[in-house]
């Protein structure tokens, strides 16, 4: 059990957020609030009875109700105040800075045009109280020439997005299907990540190490399952993006109880911890580190290794992340904790 020194250290200690999809920030409350205002008629009677919806058996069940959510997001407004409300959120958490990935397709295939969201996203990450940047992500159960014909729409953005991710489902989508647009993107300078390893085997870490290039993986956590990957990932300190709650939420692992992040940790592997889709799967940055602490043999050091992961393994400046880091260190330094 969590005792209360270390729920404080792993509430109150500074941290980076690499994997939110800001899409799955979407709190029912505000799905409520933005389809009264433009007018989108819902599936569901009441905040209660949606949020009674967000039972997912696995990847696809949530995806479903994820795609309909999406559908109040019409004006660059709505795009504005559902980032602000995580932004703030996130700051309540001690989130320093955040790597927020947004899904453009969800919106101009409901004819939402792509300056809409982008402009309402970005302009959000401005006037928040953290650090922001953002991933644009193709969406792998679309086609190849789908995400080129995104990439091409979003060039005159270019100064608004740091990188591209690969999001959706994992299964029957292979990295390789997307082996173009991240050599294109790649050749933009644009920095590169993918999900692989929640749903897929561990082979798909791999084809999007190889064929990707990518720099840090989405997930992950099936690695453990091949011993030379993992040795790989801890030899090049590749960073994973770890999600505890979504884990158990879809299905990957049974319970907190069975999560492998200690080992992941132990066995010398830049992991850290994110939410995911927090307003769906139960919960922020902090949810997040209480239950995976509350459940697993974690101590102190660990904490301050996972502080420290995240921002090793942000794509911020060097000076940026110097400073982060020495936040990290300071509060251990002044928090009376053994490491």
């Amino acid at each position: 059990m969590l005792n209360d020194q270390m729920r404080n250290i792993v509430q109150q200690m500074p941290k980076a957020e690499l994997h939110i999809h800001i899409e799955g920030s979407l709190e029912p409350e505000l799905i409520f609030a933005l389809a009264q205002r433009n007018g989108v008629s819902l599936a569901y009677a009441s905040v209660e009875e949606l949020r009674a919806a967000y039972a997912f058996s696995d990847l696809q069940s949530f995806l479903d109700i994820y795609y309909a959510g999406a559908s109040v997001l019409l004006k660059e407004q709505d795009f504005y105040d559902m980032t602000m409300a995580y932004l703030v959120r996130s700051h309540a958490d001690n989130v320093r800075h955040a790597e927020i990935f947004f899904d453009p397709q969800t919106h101009t295939a409901r004819g939402v045009p792509f300056e809409t969201a982008i402009n309402g996203i970005w302009r959000a990450c401005q006037d928040g109280p953290i650090s922001a940047t953002l991933i644009m992500c193709f969406l792998r159960h679309l086609s190849e020439d789908d995400a080129i014909a995104t990439l091409e729409e979003a060039l005159p953005f270019r100064d608004k997005f740091i990188g591209v991710g690969l999001d959706s489902s994992e299964r029957g989508h292979p990295p390789e299907k997307f082996a173009r647009v991240f050599e294109r993107c790649r050749q933009l300078g644009l920095r590169l990540v993918a999900h692989a390893g929640e749903e897929g085997p561990p082979a798909y870490i791999e084809t999007a190490l190889d064929v990707l290039n990518v720099e840090r993986i989405d997930h992950g956590v099936r690695c453990l399952e091949d011993a030379d990957l993992t040795a790989r990932l801890a030899r090049e300190q590749i960073a994973l993006t770890v999600c505890p709650l979504s884990n158990v939420k879809l299905r990957v692992f049974g319970e907190m109880e069975e999560h492998n992040l200690a080992t992941l940790l132990d066995a010398g592997l830049v992991a850290t911890v994110n939410s995911d889709d927090p307003a769906y799967f139960g919960g922020y940055m902090n949810d997040n580190f209480v239950a995976v602490f509350d459940a697993l043999p974690l101590t102190a050091a660990h904490a301050r290794q996972l502080a420290r992961n995240s921002f090793t393994a942000a794509f911020l400046a060097p000076e940026a992340k110097r400073a982060f880091l020495a936040e990290v260190d300071q509060f251990f330094a002044s928090a009376n904790v053994t490491l």
